[in-house]
């Protein structure tokens, strides 16, 4: 986590350190190996980009990324193996302001299929009303108990916990 936050700082300081460009040798190592330090489930939103406002680099965390940060059986698939076969010890799931997904659950509008297939997954982090932050923030609680929930993961004794990016503000606040 001491990376994710200072990487944060960085960027919240437009100190970033990361190299963007990538070069014939980096492509070589990540052609053999992977070494990611972290999972980070995230949305697909495209102004979300964690790699970005941690000031990373490629290979060091291992993203998922969908509509909502939806925690189904594909999304723990992909913890399972981060966490297992590449030995990710920390897996965050970070939600963001302003979430579409979380919007459109909220908005009670007839969806097409697919898109209240999304709603339905948020839908039961809307208990205590539809303030969209605040559901935003249940839902990423929820997706960290069903993560939590998991047996390989629980057995792996991995570290999971929450992230809201502010987009506004670049500000990435642990919970």
């Amino acid at each position: 986590m001491r990376f994710l936050k200072e990487g944060n700082e960085r960027y919240l300081k437009s100190k970033l350190v990361s190299k963007k460009a990538y070069n014939k040798k980096d492509r070589e190592l990540f052609d053999k190996v992977q070494l990611p330090f972290a999972v980070i489930l995230t949305c697909s939103d495209s102004r979300v980009a964690p790699e970005i406002f941690f000031d990373l680099k490629m290979g060091d965390i291992f993203t998922i990324r969908n509509a909502g940060n939806i925690v189904d059986k594909t999304v723990l698939g992909g913890i399972e193996y981060a966490t297992g076969s590449v030995n990710c010890k920390l897996v965050v799931v970070c939600g963001h302001s302003n979430c579409g997904a979380v919007i459109a659950a909220c908005s009670g509008a007839q969806l097409p299929p697919n898109i209240n297939h999304i709603a339905e997954h948020i839908k039961p982090s809307m208990k205590d009303g539809c303030e969209v932050d605040h559901v935003i923030r249940n839902h990423i609680n929820t997706m960290i108990e069903q993560i939590k929930a998991d047996e390989i993961v629980k057995n792996l004794g991995v570290k999971v916990v929450g992230a809201y990016y502010d987009m506004y503000s670049g500000v990435v606040e642990w919970f």
